[in-house]
C-alpha cells in the first residue's frame, strides 16, 4: 500500500484509510463482534494503517470495537477519532457539544473505549455555533500538549473557520465528504487546504455505496440504514442518478477495473495529500477498495472523467435539510 502524508504534517498514512462507522451504524445491523474485529485486522494485512472511528458511531460501540481490534497492533496504525456531540443514551438523544470541558470528557473516554494512551487524530465532528472555533481549538491545543491527541481535525467546515482555528492550532486535516458525485469542496476547501498545508480525508468517497454499481431503483434499505431519510437515495433519485454509475461503469470496464475502485483512484487522482476512507463490512469489498491504490489514472483520464461526469447533474440533497444546516462558514 502506498503512503501519503496528510499535507505539511509528519502524519504519514495508508493512501486510503478504513472508515469504520459502518461495522456499527449508519447503514443497518452493527456486525458481530469477531465479524468486526476481524475485518478491522485484515485491513491491517493489507496495509490500511488509518482507521477512523466517533464516539457517537454506536453511540460508543464503534469505538470500543476498534479498540479491541487494533490494541495488537497499536504502534503499526493510526487511530483518528471525533468529539463534538454529547450523547443521553437514556433520552435516546444527541446535541451539540463542543465546550473545552466536554471536549476533555469525551477525549477520556475515547482513550478508554480505544485502549490507547493517546488519540492520533481527534476532529471535531461538527461545529458548534454556541462556542468560538478558538476556544475548541485551545482545548485540542491543550491535549496535545499533554499527549492525549497527537494532531487536531475538523470535519464539515467552511474556510473561515479551517483559517480561525488553524490560527490558533495547527490543523493536520479536513475530513469532508467527496466523490464523483458530490465536489462541492473543490469551489472553496481545497484550494485553502492547500494553501495552509492541510491533509484532506473524504468519507463517502464512493457515494455511500451508490457508487459501486450495487445499488439501484429497486434496492431496499434496512430500517436503522440512514439512506432511507437522505434525499438522493428515494427511488426517483437513485433511478436518475443511475445514468451517472453507467458512466462511470463504461470507463472502468475500459480500464478492466471495478466502479469502486475507478471512484477511488479518481479520489486519489485529485491531489497527494488526500486521502479517502471508504468503509465496508465485506472482506472483498475492503480488498477491492483496498486495490484502488494500485490503479494508476493519467492526467487525461482523469480529464477525460471530468468531461464525461460533467453531463449529469445528480439529483437529490445529501442530507436532510435538519443535518445540511450543521456545517459552519
Amino acid at each position: 500500500m502506498q503512503r501519503r502524508k496528510l499535507g505539511k504534517s509528519n502524519l504519514e498514512v495508508s493512501a486510503i484509510g478504513l472508515g469504520c462507522m459502518g461495522l456499527s451504524s449508519g447503514y443497518g445491523p452493527a456486525v458481530d463482534r469477531q465479524t468486526g474485529i476481524s475485518l478491522i485486522r485484515s485491513a491491517v494485512e493489507r496495509g490500511v494503517t488509518l482507521f477512523d472511528t466517533a464516539e457517537i458511531y454506536g453511540p460508543f460501540t464503534n469505538e470500543e470495537l476498534v479498540g479491541e481490534a487494533l490494541a495488537p497492533l497499536r504502534d503499526q496504525v493510526v487511530v483518528a477519532t471525533k468529539f463534538g456531540f454529547e450523547v443521553d443514551q437514556r433520552a435516546n438523544q444527541i446535541s451539540l457539544n463542543s465546550w473545552p470541558v466536554h471536549i476533555k470528557e469525551v477525549a477520556e473516554g475515547s482513550l478508554k473505549r480505544l485502549r490507547t494512551d493517546r488519540i492520533d487524530l481527534f476532529y471535531q465532528h461538527r461545529v458548534d455555533p454556541d462556542v468560538p472555533i478558538e476556544d475548541v481549538a485551545g482545548a485540542v491545543k491543550s491535549l496535545i500538549q499533554e499527549g492525549k491527541v497527537k494532531h487536531f481535525g475538523l470535519s464539515e467546515v467552511g474556510v473561515q473557520t479551517i483559517r480561525r482555528a488553524h490560527a490558533v492550532c495547527p490543523i493536520t486535516a479536513v475530513q469532508s465528504e467527496y466523490s464523483l458525485w458530490w465536489r462541492e469542496p473543490e469551489h472553496e476547501v481545497l484550494p485553502t487546504l492547500a494553501e495552509l498545508g492541510i491533509g484532506f480525508v473524504p468519507f463517502s468517497p464512493l457515494g455511500r455505496g451508490f457508487l459501486t454499481g450495487a445499488i439501484n431503483e429497486h434496492t431496499t434499505f434496512d430500517s436503522t440504514d440512514l439512506r432511507k431519510s437522505v434525499p438522493r437515495f428515494t427511488p426517483e433519485a437513485r433511478k436518475a442518478n443511475q445514468a451517472l454509475v453507467d458512466l462511470i461503469g463504461e470507463i472502468a470496464t475500459r480500464k478492466q477495473i471495478t466502479c469502486a475502485q475507478l471512484s477511488l483512484a479518481w479520489v486519489l487522482g485529485q491531489k497527494g495529500w488526500i486521502v479517502p476512507i471508504p468503509g465496508t463490512t465485506k472482506l472483498d469489498r475492503l480488498e477491492e477498495n483496498v486495490g484502488a491504490a494500485r490503479v494508476e489514472l493519467k492526467v487525461e483520464d482523469l480529464h477525460d472523467i471530468d468531461t464525461v461526469i460533467s453531463k449529469i447533474l445528480v439529483q437529490g440533497a445529501r442530507y436532510p435539510q435538519h443535518l445540511e444546516r450543521m456545517t459552519a462558514p
